[in-house]
């Protein structure tokens, strides 16, 4: 009698031992779910911050667009065209 009681004692703390050994391990594996999808957040994040710089940047040219200053430095930077007057230096370095 006193084997079968001793006997489920032993039985009893390796269940309990068996559970938390597994909660452990359930929560080691959710630990590394959320450091996953927290790494996932913080790139869209970045990658949200970047498109809503460049839409402002977007915004902005659509505002000036109409503008000389704006015609004017299109005309200079890639067409290649100045003012009749204008003198031109080329740096020779580049």
């Amino acid at each position: 009698m006193k084997k079968q009681i001793k006997a489920n004692k032993i039985y009893k703390k390796l269940l309990i031992l068996g559970i938390l050994a597994y909660v452990m391990y359930i929560f080691v594996g959710q630990q590394k779910t959320l450091n996953s999808y927290k790494n996932t957040q913080e790139y869209y994040t970045e990658q949200l911050d970047k498109q809503l710089a460049y839409q402002k940047n977007l915004n902005d040219t659509k505002a000036n667009i109409d503008s000389n200053e704006y015609i004017e430095d299109v005309a200079r930077e890639k067409l290649d065209m100045y003012l009749p007057n204008e003198r031109v230096y080329i740096d020779s370095g580049n």
